[in-house]
């Protein structure tokens, strides 16, 4: 997986944010966090849902690609309550905070409707577990255009 994760990086940085295959067209963040446990510094590639309501928001979903536990970055960015992330070609903090409730299930089903992905991978994980979602709020809130 990291070999993987470490190629939609590099094409990540050297598009501008843009990636191909699986993800062509889609919105792509990287988010950097810590280990919670090892202290180590990681970076994950996720889609993201920007929020109609506050364009410093972007929403991203622990989906795992439907695996029944949530995956190690969901742990860390909740416990650490904050992180950074490049989008396109800018650099920013963030604070990390879950969406629960009808919140959280309008914003995953709007991911789901744009990306049926989301939708199959909310029926592997049905009964098991339910797919977090957490609001990535910038910092400094600035004029970001997409």
């Amino acid at each position: 997986m990291s070999d993987w994760n470490a190629g939609i990086i590099d094409e990540f940085r050297a598009n501008d944010g843009h990636v191909g295959g699986p993800f062509e067209g889609a919105p792509m963040i990287l988010v950097h966090h810590v280990g919670r446990k090892s202290g180590k510094q990681s970076i994950a590639p996720m889609m993201y849902l920007q929020s109609d309501d506050d364009p410093s928001t972007v929403y991203v979903f622990a989906s795992k690609g439907g695996a029944p536990t949530n995956p190690a970055w969901y742990f860390n960015l909740v416990a650490a309550g904050s992180a950074s992330v490049e989008r396109g070609t800018e650099t920013y903090d963030v604070t990390v905070a879950e969406v629960t409730g009808a919140d959280r299930d309008r914003i995953f089903a709007e991911q789901a409707s744009r990306y049926p992905g989301f939708a199959e991978y909310a029926e592997k994980t049905a009964g098991i577990r339910v797919i977090p979602v957490l609001a990535l709020t910038r910092v400094c809130p600035g004029s970001y255009q997409a």
